[in-house]
């Protein structure tokens, strides 16, 4: 027997909770920001299916770089906070300085924000920190998509993911496969720490009992803990067009320690030298307040160097004058030599 309902009550896509107007309302209010990051090559931007790119005519045999990552668990304290002004730029960062590192200039960069229920006024704050940190690396911020998903991520709790793509003229890739005993290691000075380590940092934090509004070092400690990631493009593209650069290493999940193996050739020890470089004292706090080990803190964190460039010793003070210039606190943190049998790829000694 079929069974009919007698009530009349229309239901709409709101009534379950998606509310496509706060998503159009969302679209206007990031476009003007959006439109800032334009590049001359973007034939469509945000609103349509899909975005079109030319490929730049200076590359002669172009080869495209992608690369994806997410902000991490530095998104609970932007909740815990509600601070969501500069987490879309250490989205940008995680992936523009990854295919950075391999000689590519960022081109275009795509969002995904996922929440619960849109909340407008936070995810433009969200969007507009993504078009800031675009800005920043000189590639257009040319579409994305926000899913608003009831029941999906709890009130006022959303996640981001970010894919940029860059191009490097074949040839000229980084691969560190050029990387001999006596080159040279720079260290680039983070903004902190970034966005990798943070389950540990919010542990500490909570062990710690800290008040997030207390001065920390003349700043108040919440700026410390979020300051949005350092992006490195402008600077080290500056420093490719001017001098021969073998290998770098953007030191993010892993720390120092696990990073810069992954552009070694086998054979080689990069031994970097403790205390060539000032410890932030957010990093000496956090030691602290855990008990971590040098070697743990080595392997968690970037310690205060965002990204680690390797050069030829003869190229090394030009290279540290060109990015001194450029705006970067630099260091010769270490040198490369020959692996000693058993040895790990690079050390803190």
């Amino acid at each position: 027997m079929t069974t009919h309902s007698t009530n009349t009550t229309s239901i709409s896509y709101r009534d379950a909770g998606v509310d496509i107007e706060a998503g159009d309302a969302l679209i206007e209010e990031i476009k003007p920001f959006a439109k800032r990051t334009m590049r001359p090559e973007v034939l469509a931007g945000i609103g349509g299916f899909g975005s079109l790119f030319e490929m730049p005519k200076k590359y002669k045999n172009p080869v495209l770089v992608s690369g994806t990552d997410g902000v991490g668990t530095k998104l609970k304290l932007a909740f815990e906070l509600n601070k969501h002004d500069t987490v879309g730029i250490d989205l940008v960062a995680m992936s523009v300085n990854d295919i950075l590192v391999q000689g590519a200039e960022p081109l275009f960069f795509l969002d995904y924000f996922a929440c619960g229920k849109l909340e407008v006024g936070t995810a433009a704050q969200v969007i507009k920190g993504i078009a800031a940190g675009c800005e920043q690396s000189g590639c257009a911020l040319v579409g994305g998509e926000t899913a608003e998903m009831p029941g999906m991520y709890p009130a006022g709790e959303y996640d981001l993911a970010g894919f940029a793509v860059g191009c490097v003229d074949k040839e000229n890739i980084i691969n560190g496969s050029t990387i001999a005993v006596g080159d040279v290691v720079l260290g680039l000075a983070s903004s902190g720490a970034h966005s990798n380590g943070y389950s540990l940092i919010r542990k500490l934090i909570a062990k710690s009992g800290i008040d997030f509004a207390s001065d920390f070092h003349g700043r108040p400690f919440k700026d410390v803990v979020m300051a949005p990631t350092r992006i490195y493009v402008k600077p080290l593209l500056q420093l490719l067009a001017t001098l021969p650069v073998k290998g770098m290493a953007h030191i993010t999940g892993g720390g120092i320690t696990e990073n810069i193996p992954r552009v070694l050739p086998a054979g080689l020890t990069a031994e970097i030298k403790k205390g060539s470089w000032p410890m932030p004292p957010l990093f000496t706090w956090l030691q602290a307040q855990g008990n971590v080990a040098d070697l743990e803190m080595y392997k968690t964190f970037n310690c205060g160097i965002g990204m680690a460039v390797i050069v030829a010793e003869e190229h090394a003070a030009a290279a540290m004058d060109l990015l001194t210039e450029a705006g970067e606190s630099v260091f010769h943190i270490g040198q490369v030599r020959a692996q000693k049998a058993g040895e790990a790829p690079t050390l803190v000694l």
